[in-house]
């Protein structure tokens, strides 16, 4: 057991205890690994937390924990060790200098790192120690993968030249439903994601595991999809999930889209019933209405409307897999049509407060002109095709 934390002002972002500073390496100098635990006796005392203090470099999230954290091109070179926890946070950072859906998920991450400076590491991860390929044992994360991905990040972020150490409690028996319950209290899970944590308490249920054929991860949850459920097995699950059966199977059916499709539509949280409406369409037309769906943040009856807007006749340009060609100018309409009825619902009274207020907010923000020319363009157009009636 870990000696009490100290009161003094923590200097270190990663950790509640004292620390020799001798001991600890730089991020890219390889660790060894612990030798194999005994295993405690099976009385009270080993019921008692075990908190050990590890480097990132000893430690490895469970690549198939339902929520995603890394981005999808970097989890085959992490997890077949082809680079390190601090060369996949460095090219994660510049990821997210391209992409606004990275780069949220960053700033949460280097904020919770900001946090164990001021505070200190409240809560350890959890998981417990695995043999590694070559013969050493490495911690392999149940809960916490958050907390281990912000203090790579930060360390990166700050190019701090020795590893930081993070609080980790070995636990004998992991299960998914810790890890579904510790995500859920983390933070909302996206659609997908839930769709994954549903799944995996379901191959738990069954004892399917993970095999070595599985590198994309999705296709392991898919086989979830493919089960002849037990008897029970869906009240089983109900309490970590909080949801019917009927809604565990709509959030399951999401999994039909191609693995690509499925990480844009986690990492831009895209909502269920979007998805739904999505899948409901003709399979070539899923990227597209995907892309479009994030693009123009649709709701699912705008998919709906769009989906179920005019076919081109014969005569017309043909119409590749992406869909319509004037798509963008359809949800460009929708978005217009929302903001005139939503105008034509009130009095006369709040619809003048109402434009009042939309021209200071656009005063404020800098786009008035922009807009005022956008809406000449319009009122002209309109008023051509009036006066052809």
């Amino acid at each position: 057991m870990a000696s009490s934390p100290s009161r003094r002002k923590r200097h270190s972002a990663f950790e509640d205890f004292p620390v020799d500073n001798s001991q600890q390496v730089e991020p890219e100098i390889q660790v060894e690994a612990p030798t194999p635990r005994q295993k405690p006796p099976e009385d009270a005392a080993a019921k008692l937390e075990r908190i050990e203090r590890l480097r990132p470099s000893q430690m490895i999230p469970d690549r198939f924990q339902p929520r995603r954290l890394l981005p999808a091109s970097l989890r085959g070179p992490f997890f077949d060790g082809q680079i390190s926890c601090y060369q996949a946070a460095e090219r994660w950072l510049s990821m997210a200098r391209q992409d606004d859906a990275h780069m949220s998920e960053i700033e949460r991450l280097l904020a919770m790192g900001e946090s164990f400076e001021d505070h200190g590491q409240i809560k350890p991860i959890t998981g417990s120690w695995i043999p590694a390929t070559d013969g050493r044992y490495m911690f392999q994360i149940e809960t916490g993968e958050r907390r281990f991905w912000a203090a790579c990040l930060t360390a990166v972020t700050r190019k701090l030249e020795e590893e930081p150490l993070l609080r980790v409690e070995v636990v004998e028996n992991p299960s998914r439903q810790r890890q579904v319950l510790e995500n859920r209290h983390a933070e909302a899970p996206s659609a997908v994601s839930q769709a994954c944590e549903v799944a995996s308490l379901i191959l738990a249920e069954m004892g399917i595991e993970p095999g070595d054929q599985n590198h994309d991860e999705y296709d392991y949850f898919r086989m979830a999809r493919s089960q002849r459920m037990p008897t029970g097995l869906w009240d089983k699950i109900k309490p970590v999930m909080q949801l019917t059966r009927p809604r565990m199977v709509q959030l399951l059916n999401i999994l039909q889209l191609p693995s690509a499709q499925l990480d844009l539509a986690d990492r831009y949280r895209l909502p269920e019933r979007v998805l739904r409406e999505i899948l409901s369409l003709p399979g070539e037309q899923w990227e597209h209405m995907l892309l479009l769906s994030i693009q123009s943040n649709l709701t699912s009856e705008e998919v709906v409307e769009l989906s179920t807007a005019k076919e081109p006749t014969a005569t017309s340009a043909p119409v590749t897999a992406r869909g319509p060609k004037k798509s963008t100018g359809q949800v460009a309409a929708i978005g217009l049509r929302r903001f005139s009825n939503a105008l034509h619902r009130l009095d006369e009274i709040n619809q003048s407060q109402a434009l009042d207020e939309i021209a200071d907010d656009l005063m404020v923000s800098g786009e008035a002109g922009g807009v005022l020319a956008l809406l000449e363009d319009l009122s002209q157009l309109l008023i051509a095709r009036l006066n052809r009636r």
